[in-house]
């Protein structure tokens, strides 16, 4: 199957290509895929998921096609899963190395062959069925590894921001108690809507930079930069 008809009939299937008069080249589709993160608890396996789309733009380096390269951005909200002792955990929509970790998550589990054209790797993407798993790690080409999976957080009052935990992926027992860890994180290709909803679990997050908050309200290593944006995020 060509690429075009690859990108078209994703398109029909709920992948959104950008509505100009531009070729599906130089505006490749839009797409969704659901996060989910399952914890294993006392109580057993609980789960959280969210809907997360994707804006794709190519760019060119130095106006070259030999050097495109797809440039993404996310829209949604965080994971929020609801654990024994009424306590929520948030996995949030970047990695502890990775700011945009949402937007390139599943591209960075979908099959590629080395020296495979950046658009068949694309295609790859695009054609993923069933749910992938995360691994706690990727690979980097350069200095080891990188997370695989979200930061993970939680309040200790979802009313009060400056409660905010730093949760170890690898050590959930010290946060939640004995016999909680995580059981897997994946992604799944979606035609669903983009989750909505964290803002009546965290009713002061519309307002979060009007409260005055500053770095050492949070843990050390927080990103508090983009604070909201950790939490929810749109298309400007």
């Amino acid at each position: 199957m060509s690429r075009m008809r690859t990108w078209v009939g994703m398109a029909i299937v709920g992948a959104m290509l950008a509505s100009t008069g531009c070729s599906s080249n130089e505006h490749p589709p839009t797409y969704r895929y659901r996060l989910t993160v399952e914890v294993d608890t006392p109580e057993g396996l609980k789960t959280g998921s969210s809907v997360i789309e994707v804006e794709q733009r190519l760019g060119r380096a130095g106006g070259s096609p030999a050097h495109s390269a797809i440039r993404r951005r996310a829209r949604g909200e965080a994971v929020a899963i609801e654990l024994p002792g009424d306590r929520t955990l948030f996995a949030l929509l970047r990695s502890e190395d990775s700011a945009d970790w949402a937007a390139y998550v599943v591209q960075a589990v979908s099959p590629t062959i080395r020296g495979e054209p950046w658009e068949e790797q694309f295609d790859n993407m695009l054609q993923l069925r069933g749910e992938r798993i995360v691994p706690r790690y990727f690979k980097r080409m350069v200095r080891g590894r990188s997370s695989g999976y979200p930061l993970l957080v939680t309040f200790t009052d979802l009313d009060e921001p400056s409660s905010l935990q730093l949760v170890d992926p690898d050590d959930l027992a010290t946060t939640f108690g004995e016999d909680t860890s995580i059981s897997r994180v994946t992604v799944q290709m979606t035609e669903d809507p983009v989750t909505t909803g964290i803002e009546q679990r965290l009713r002061w997050l519309p307002k979060v930079y009007e409260l005055g908050l500053v770095k050492e309200d949070f843990p050390d290593g927080f990103p508090v930069g983009d604070f909201k944006g950790l939490f929810e995020r749109d298309f400007d």
